[in-house]
């Protein structure tokens, strides 16, 4: 699975380990380490590092982390290091703001030792437990697809996953075979997160009640829409390049055009323009409230979008008449259009001024 997954990578010539110190990762790191005492994958040299991070949560936190970075040194992995982070929560929930920070040193690990792929070590429990968390949210394509195998990070790396067809169990044996000692984080076993209690309550009884193979039919169900969210995600980004008109900051959607798409590429076109003008990623409610705009009822705008983003519509009169002079220069309402068809208007609001 890892030859298979750097030789899709275009045989990177180091990669990163990412390596907490529990079963899935360290087994991760020893089936590295046969590619590191090798010194190539299929002929192409390849070098490995790995590096733990130390979310500083929990009490011991540094020792652990120091004893998987000479575990990792033992393996034969170099250079290997250990990077300390402060999870901060401003805004997100305390998993959230650990992943960033975990995220961003990996990025900043994998740029100082200069790896072009960073190894995770996600197994396909764990995204069985990603698929029920999008359910139980009401999420949607993108969100039920799933982590995927591979993906471009922020930086000049690849994140890989070689182990989303292994099986929790399995890394665990192979920690056994190793003849490793993974540190098993009390955290997972935690109810007060979410994640946690999908572990270790409710897959286990989903297996119970509906037979074995659950955890299987989930990463398959992602494996499936991973292919229907990148054919869609591709239509709505060609759509949006071919319907988008910039003015200033401001961008604009031809109100015909937009109704004439299929619903699925319409809300996300509608997503990709208040992305575009610095907005955040809608709820389907406020995509929703965007998208009736359309049906010309009621209030022509502003309809509030996340990271301060208002749509309003504007007739095509009201362009052809006072174009120097039409809504979104105005902090109030937009005045309904006339008959006829004019633009779905994505504007940045500017917090108000103190």
């Amino acid at each position: 699975m890892l030859g298979d997954a750097l030789a899709q990578a275009g045989y990177p010539r180091h990669v990163l380990v990412a390596c907490s110190g529990g079963p899935d990762s360290l087994a991760l790191a020893a089936v590295a380490a046969y590619f590191a005492r090798r010194g190539h994958v299929d002929g192409h040299p390849v070098t490995v590092g790995a590096v733990v991070v130390d979310h500083q949560l929990q009490e011991g936190s540094g020792h652990v982390a120091a004893r998987t970075a000479a575990a990792l040194t033992d393996l034969g992995l170099s250079p290997v290091e250990v990077r300390a982070v402060t999870v901060a929560g401003a805004g997100m929930g305390p998993e959230a703001a650990a992943r960033e920070a975990r995220h961003e040193a990996l990025e900043a690990a994998a740029a100082s030792q200069g790896a072009d792929a960073i190894l995770l070590g996600h197994t396909l429990d764990d995204q069985a437990e990603q698929v029920l968390l999008g359910l139980a949210r009401g999420s949607g394509t993108r969100s039920l697809a799933g982590m995927r195998p591979a993906r471009r990070g922020q930086g000049n790396s690849i994140l890989l996953r070689p182990f989303l067809g292994l099986r929790r169990a399995d890394t665990e044996e192979i920690c056994a075979v190793e003849e490793l000692e993974p540190w098993h984080d009390p955290t997972n076993a935690d109810p007060s997160f979410a994640r946690s209690r999908t572990r270790v309550e409710v897959l286990p009884h989903l297996e119970e009640k509906l037979g074995p193979g659950v955890a299987e039919s989930l990463a398959r169900t992602a494996a499936i829409l991973q292919l229907d969210a990148d054919y869609l995600e591709d239509v709505a980004e060609s759509t949006y390049a071919a319907l988008a008109e910039r003015t200033g900051a401001d961008v604009a959607l031809p109100e015909e055009a937009l109704r004439a798409l299929a619903p699925a590429i319409r809300f996300r076109v509608i997503a990709k323009a208040a992305a575009d003008v610095g907005g955040q990623q809608p709820s389907y409610q406020r995509l929703l409230a965007a998208e009736a705009l359309l049906r010309r009822q009621g209030s022509a705008g502003p309809v509030q979008l996340p990271g301060g983003v208002g749509v309003y519509r504007l007739s095509l009169a009201e362009l052809e008449s006072a174009p120097e002079a039409a809504g979104p220069d105005q902090p109030g309402s937009v005045p309904r259009g006339g008959p006829r068809c004019g633009k779905l208007v994505f504007r940045h609001q500017k917090p108000p001024t103190k």
